[in-house]
């Protein structure tokens, strides 16, 4: 693989720990609304809304469901009324229902941050999905759009929405994108579009949800809270679909071994993936079950030992470690049994020349040097990233009508070092700044609606949210145990991204599907 970065690991890939450097350097800026440029650089046509209306109908299930689909952008403005954005959404709205009342209506978006919508939108939950290669790379055009039997329009409306600088999504005026590039500025935009489209489509009465991916679960988090205590906009739902909370737990810090534990687990699937193991199980859940537990007992033990840890009871950790892992023992000595995820991808199939993936470590593509030490690049992205770029294109032209004299934008650029990882006053008080961390807000977002139920979707072979660290997470909130009951854990065979996997795919709309259902009932 080629040292470039990936264009879909530019957009949805975590730079959590440029984000982390970036508190650490004293970032002091407080979110703020963008202010307006002067009237002569706002005319009416530098704010007008654009919107077109297609009808369709798709099978699922023996049943013919017939849509609107609304491809459209809303206008954003500041707390002074001012024109700051164009917020670019399609939502596919069931064409045959009387009382709105009776039928939810779900918002998604993928994370980054900075990243499109069109993975969830075009790969897992849309009517229409690009067809890709499962584990593998998908070849160069012509690509396939096929209808999408897993679309969750069989139990809600859906609303996908890009982000600020991705999509058709832009500001105007005088404000730019990355005022809009912030935890809080990020959650303000959403919150305003999320609040104007209940108005204009009468659905406020209408039972609620956010579905986010990766940095979106982020969002979701924060999001949810801030709906909620402001705008009193109460959920019956939030999916977190390959989640993170908090930062800290997958930044390999210096001299926070916590990241180490969290991964081991999902090292262990992935070895496991690739059979690289030397008596490998035949039963991934059970081999991962005795990974979780050696990671939080004897492992998490010799790593707090840190300088105190004598020659041989590091040699018995190497030993396990690499049991688990396949990485060799004396690779283990000399990385002092702490290997972080860039090492990680880069030594475990090197004797191949593969680097392993880190979106989805199913991937795998050729190495370049081998003398590298860390990975060069993620092969999922150039492997998907092709076909979803030129399908989510020629859709939105051809099917939806709409940009075809536009650019869209798969990528913002806003990665962790562009990116305003600090919050609003008003949280909980600290000497010093933490890692970027919502999981307060989703268990204040639970404690205000104590029926708000949480679904958490994972990934075995999920190299950029490890499934064990999501755990620590959700068991961490401080929950009294009936809202803890209110969160459920699935888990698939695939990455980040499980709806590449097919059966993970018909998997997730299930789980969700019964999600909804749970969350509607009176």
């Amino acid at each position: 693989m080629k040292k470039s970065r990936s264009l879909y690991a530019a957009g949805i890939c975590l730079w959590f720990a440029q984000a982390t450097l970036s508190i650490a350097r004293g970032q002091e800026r407080e979110a703020k609304a963008p202010e307006a440029k002067s009237a002569d650089k706002c005319d009416a046509a530098t704010s007008k809304e654009e919107s077109s209306v297609t009808e369709h109908s798709i099978k699922i299930g023996g049943q013919t469901i017939p849509y609107k689909a609304t491809a459209s952008t809303t206008l954003l403005k500041n707390e002074k009324g001012e024109s700051t954005g164009l917020m670019y959404s399609v939502a596919y709205t069931r064409s045959d229902v009387k009382d709105l009342s009776t039928r939810p209506v779900a918002f998604l978006y993928n994370g980054g941050p900075g990243s499109a919508t069109m993975w969830l939108h075009m790969g897992a939950f849309g009517p229409r999905r690009a067809h890709t290669l499962d584990g593998t790379f998908t070849p160069p055009a012509p690509y396939k759009l096929m209808d999408n039997p897993e679309t969750l329009l069989d139990k809600t409306d859906l609303v996908f929405i890009d982000a600020m600088g991705t999509g058709y999504s832009h500001a105007i005026c005088k404000a730019e994108n990355k005022d809009f590039y912030g935890i809080d500025e990020d959650v303000e935009a959403f919150a305003q579009f999320i609040v104007t489209y209940l108005s204009r489509n009468d659905r406020w009465n209408s039972p609620k949800f956010l579905i986010g991916e990766s940095y979106g679960t982020f969002r979701s988090a924060a999001l949810g809270n801030y709906l909620q205590s402001r705008d009193t906009v109460h959920l019956n739902g939030i999916v977190l679909i390959s989640s993170v909370l908090d930062l800290s737990s997958l930044t390999f810090a210096p001299g926070d071994d916590r990241p180490f534990i969290f991964y081991l687990p999902s090292y262990a699937a992935t070895a496991w993936y690739h059979k690289l193991l030397k008596d490998r199980p035949a039963d991934l859940p059970g081999f991962v079950e005795e990974a979780r537990k050696y990671a939080q007992g004897d492992y998490a033990s010799a790593l707090f030992k840190g300088g105190q840890l004598s020659a041989g009871e590091k040699a018995a950790v190497a030993k396990k470690v690499s049991y688990f892992t396949g990485l060799s023992e004396d690779y283990l000595i000399k990385a002092d049994l702490r290997v972080n995820l860039s090492q990680f991808r880069a030594e475990l199939q090197r004797s191949s020349r593969l680097t392993t993936g880190r979106i989805d470590a199913r991937f795998t593509g050729y190495t370049y040097d081998l003398l590298e030490e860390n990975a060069q690049g993620d092969p999922e992205g150039p492997a998907v990233g092709g076909a979803f770029t030129a399908l989510i294109n020629s859709y939105n032209h051809d099917e939806l009508k709409f940009g075809k004299d536009k650019v869209y934008h798969n990528t913002s650029g806003a990665g962790g070092g562009s990116w305003n990882w600090v919050r609003k006053e008003g949280g909980p008080r600290r000497f010093f700044p933490g890692a970027p961390n919502v999981d307060q807000d989703l268990a204040q977002a639970m404690i205000t609606n104590p029926r708000l139920l949480v679904q958490v979707e994972s990934g075995y072979f999920d190299l950029a949210t490890p499934f064990f660290a999501t755990e620590f997470t959700m068991e961490h909130l401080g929950l009294p145990d009936a809202l803890q009951k209110n969160i459920k854990e699935d888990y698939y065979n695939a990455g980040h991204m499980m709806y590449l996997h097919d059966q993970d795919r018909v998997s997730l709309h299930n789980q969700i599907a019964s999600f909804i259902e749970r969350a509607t009932q009176p």
